[in-house]
């Protein structure tokens, strides 16, 4: 009787561990679309609401930032392969994307490389990484 107590209960706690990871996983693919589906319209300001609060208090955005990515019109973004599990609750992306300048009409590709963090109170996942840097070549 206690085997099968003993195994029972092993079989319910596997079976939580699954469902949270499946929930997460869903979780992570739900905001990376939205996150996606974001940039993809040039939305930076809204684009920022993705990354971990923390970062955004120790690492605001200036005005400058902001203007310059109001200049921008995104022609691309390609996820390649998708995201690739880091560390615990850590999850990596490397996107490529492409932008025009409003200004000169000229095109480029920057690389993103996304590091995301699943916050399990909050049941969320929050971009680490911070917003594509666009003044790199």
């Amino acid at each position: 009787m206690r085997r099968i107590l003993t195994a029972l209960l092993l079989l319910c706690t596997t079976l939580l561990a699954g469902c949270a990871t499946a929930q997460r996983s869903e979780s992570l693919t739900s905001t990376l679309g939205a996150y996606a589906s974001t940039v993809r319209w040039g939305d930076f300001q809204n684009a920022l609401q993705f990354v971990d609060p923390e970062v955004r208090k120790k690492h605001p955005p200036s005005a400058l930032d902001m203007a310059r990515y109001e200049q921008l019109r995104v022609t691309g973004y390609d996820d390649g392969k998708g995201p690739v599990p880091g560390a615990e609750n850590e999850a990596r992306q490397i996107v490529q994307i492409s932008l025009v300048n409003l200004n000169t009409q000229a095109e480029r590709t920057v690389i993103d490389k996304q590091l995301w963090r699943y916050d399990p109170e909050k049941k969320c996942w929050w971009l680490m990484s911070g917003l594509p840097n666009i003044t790199s070549d």
